[in-house]
C-alpha cells in the first residue's frame, strides 16, 4: 500500500468496440471489359459461304459507276480498296476485285449465332452493332485474356469467322485495343499501362477524331493525347464545347460508362466515323444504306416489340457542323432514311463538303 503523500501510477487501458471503429467500404473491383469486333464481317460471311473465293479479292456493294464499296476484305485493302469508295474506283486500284451484293438477313444470322456465344459467358453483354460489342467479365474469376481467347476460339469453330478482341479497364479502351491486333488478334491495357499507352496513342485514334480532324489538331502542335493532355478543360471546351470536356477525359483513358445490356433507351441508333470524307451523294448513299441495314437489324433484335414514332438521320460535316433531319415514321426502311439524308443534303455547304459521319 502506498504511503501518504507518495506519487501513484495509474494505467488506463482503452479497449476500443466495433462501433469505435471506423469502416470503410471496400474498394470495387477493378473492371474487365472485352470488346470483340468481328474482322470485315460482311465480306468474311460471304467469303465463308463462297469458299470458291478464298484469298480473292472481295468487295460487299455495288462495283457500277454509280455503285459504292459498302465493305471489303483484307485482300481487296491491300490494294487501296476501302469502305464508301466508289465501285469504279475500287475497280482501278484492284481490277480482279469481286463485287457481291449485300445480304442483311444472312449478317443478321451470323450475329445472332455470335451472341449466344456471348452470353455463355456473361449476361452483361452490350452489342454495339451486328459485328461488334462489349462483355463485361468482372465477376469471373478468370483472366480476361483467357476469356476473350476462348470466346474467339468458339466463333471460329462455330461460325468459320474470325474475331479480334480488345481488353481493358474500359469501354473505350477496349475498343481501342481490339483495333490493335486485327484481324484474328487481341491485345490488352491494364490499368497500370495506361498512362504510358495514352501517352503515346496519336489523337485519331480516339472517338470522334478523323483525318481531318487529326490535321486541324496537328496544325496546333497537337500530334498524341500527352500533347492534348497539355490544354486545359477551359482551352478545350473554348475551342470544341461540349465535346471538348469529353476530349479531356478520352485523352486520359478515362471512361465510366457501364456495359448496359438492358438499358431502356429512348432512341436506337448507329454512327460511324468514315477513315476517309464522303464527298458525293452515291458515297452517302452506300454509307447510308450499310448503317440503317445494320440499325434496322439491330432494332429486330433489341426492341422488336417497341412501338416506334419517328426515324432521324444525322450528318457531321468536316468542319464540325451537324445537321438532323427527322419525321415521324411508326415503320422505318432504308428507303425513309435515304429520303432524310437527301433532306440534309440541302444544308451542305458547298459541292465539295464532305461528310464524315451518318
Amino acid at each position: 500500500m502506498a504511503s501518504k503523500g507518495s506519487p501513484v501510477l495509474a494505467l488506463k487501458k482503452t479497449v476500443r468496440t466495433p462501433s469505435a471503429v471506423m469502416h470503410h467500404p471496400p474498394a470495387a473491383p477493378i473492371r474487365k471489359i472485352i470488346h470483340i469486333d468481328m474482322d470485315c464481317f460482311y465480306a468474311a460471311v460471304e467469303m465463308r459461304e463462297h469458299p470458291e473465293l478464298a484469298g480473292r479479292p472481295l468487295a460487299v456493294g455495288g462495283g457500277g459507276r454509280r455503285g459504292v464499296v459498302t465493305t471489303c476484305n483484307y485482300e481487296a485493302r491491300a490494294f487501296g480498296v476501302r469502305s464508301a469508295m466508289p465501285g469504279f474506283l475500287a475497280r482501278e486500284r484492284c481490277p480482279h476485285l469481286i463485287f457481291l451484293p449485300p445480304r442483311f438477313d444472312l449478317y443478321r444470322e451470323a450475329s445472332r449465332e455470335i451472341r449466344g456465344i456471348f452470353h455463355d459467358y456473361t449476361s452483361l453483354v452490350e452489342p454495339l452493332s451486328l459485328d461488334e460489342a462489349y462483355l463485361d467479365v468482372t465477376a469471373s474469376e478468370r483472366f480476361a485474356w483467357d476469356i476473350a481467347k476462348e470466346i474467339r476460339a468458339r466463333i471460329l469453330r462455330d461460325t468459320r469467322l474470325t474475331a479480334s478482341a480488345g481488353i481493358a479497364p474500359n469501354k473505350m479502351l477496349a475498343k481501342i485495343a481490339s483495333d490493335w491486333r486485327k484481324p484474328n488478334g487481341q491485345f490488352a491495357i491494364l490499368p497500370e499501362q495506361i498512362a504510358g499507352f495514352m501517352s503515346g496513342l496519336p489523337v485519331r485514334k480516339l472517338w470522334g477524331i478523323g483525318p481531318k480532324s487529326a490535321e486541324r489538331f496537328a496544325s496546333q502542335g497537337v500530334h498524341t493525347c500527352a500533347d492534348l493532355q497539355k490544354l486545359t478543360l477551359a482551352e478545350l471546351i473554348h475551342s470544341f464545347g461540349k465535346w471538348g470536356e469529353e476530349l479531356h477525359r478520352l485523352c486520359r483513358g478515362e471512361d465510366d460508362r457501364e456495359v448496359s445490356p438492358h438499358r431502356i433507351s429512348k432512341s436506337l441508333s448507329n454512327e460511324t466515323t468514315f477513315a476517309d470524307h464522303l464527298v458525293s451523294m452515291e458515297e452517302c448513299l452506300a454509307a447510308i444504306g450499310e448503317l440503317s441495314g445494320e440499325l434496322l437489324g439491330e432494332l429486330r433484335l433489341k426492341a422488336s416489340e417497341r412501338r416506334i414514332r419517328k426515324a432521324f438521320v444525322k450528318v457531321k460535316f468536316a468542319d464540325f457542323t451537324r445537321t438532323t433531319r427527322e419525321c415521324l415514321c411508326a415503320d422505318p426502311s432504308g428507303e425513309i432514311f435515304r429520303t432524310l439524308l437527301a433532306e440534309a443534303a440541302q444544308g451542305i455547304p458547298s459541292p465539295s463538303a464532305s461528310w464524315v459521319r451518318g
